[in-house]
């Protein structure tokens, strides 16, 4: 009895994301972007992306391709973030 059911909670629905980078501009400017338009992320290429579930930093990792003939991507995790570093506001996008 004491010990917990997980059952219940592994059918919870999470929402993964994986940033590769942000960037900041004025309305105006987004206003005026159109298709084949390229924005500067603040990342360099070959950093490490982060990894939210549900808008909290779980993990960091490595963009790789998973199926070059479909052009699919995946993310290799390279890094577990404790909790402890969660719970010192590190739920932003890195």
């Amino acid at each position: 009895e004491g010990v917990p059911r997980l059952e219940a909670i592994l059918s919870i629905p999470v929402t993964v994301q994986v940033v590769l980078g942000e960037t900041s501009m004025p309305v105006a400017k987004l206003m005026k972007l159109g298709r084949g338009a390229v924005s500067t992320l603040d990342q360099k290429v070959g950093a490490p992306v982060s990894v939210l579930c549900n808008g909290r930093v779980v993990a960091r990792g490595e963009v790789v391709v998973v199926d070059e003939e479909n052009s699919r991507y995946g993310v290799s995790l390279t890094e577990i973030v404790g909790v402890a570093v969660r719970q010192d506001g590190d739920a932003g996008a890195a």
